[in-house]
C-alpha cells in the first residue's frame, strides 16, 4: 500500500470517531427544541432511503424496470399491503418488465 492509503484510512478512521465521540461529549443535557428532536428522528429513515433508492432504481438491466417497480411498489405499499407483498409485486413487475423490454 502507498502513504497515501495510510493517510486516508487515519483520517477516514478519525471521523468516524469523531462522528459518534463529539455528540457524547457535547450534548449532556436532554434535547428539547422540536426542530433538532424531528431532525434527529428522521435521519435514520433519509439515509437509508439515500443507500436503497439508488440501487432499486440500479439493480435491474433498464433503470426503466426498477423505477416502474419502485413506483408500483410505494402506491401498493400506501394501499396497505405489507412487506412481503409489495416485494413479491416488485419483482413480478420488474421480471415482466424485463421480458419485454430487455
Amino acid at each position: 500500500m502507498s502513504g497515501n492509503a495510510y493517510i486516508y484510512i487515519l483520517v477516514a478512521a478519525a471521523v468516524s470517531y469523531l462522528i459518534r465521540i463529539l455528540p457524547l461529549t457535547l450534548i449532556r443535557k436532554p434535547i428539547e427544541n422540536v426542530f433538532v428532536k424531528s431532525f434527529l428522528y428522521y435521519v435514520p429513515y433519509v439515509t437509508l432511503a439515500v443507500m436503497t433508492f439508488p440501487a432499486i432504481v440500479q439493480a435491474t438491466s433498464s433503470p426503466i424496470a426498477g423505477i416502474a417497480a419502485l413506483v408500483i411498489g410505494i402506491i401498493i405499499s400506501f394501499m396497505g399491503a405489507g412487506l412481503l407483498p409489495v416485494a413479491c409485486v416488485c419483482c413480478a413487475v420488474v421480471f415482466i418488465l424485463e421480458l419485454f423490454i430487455g
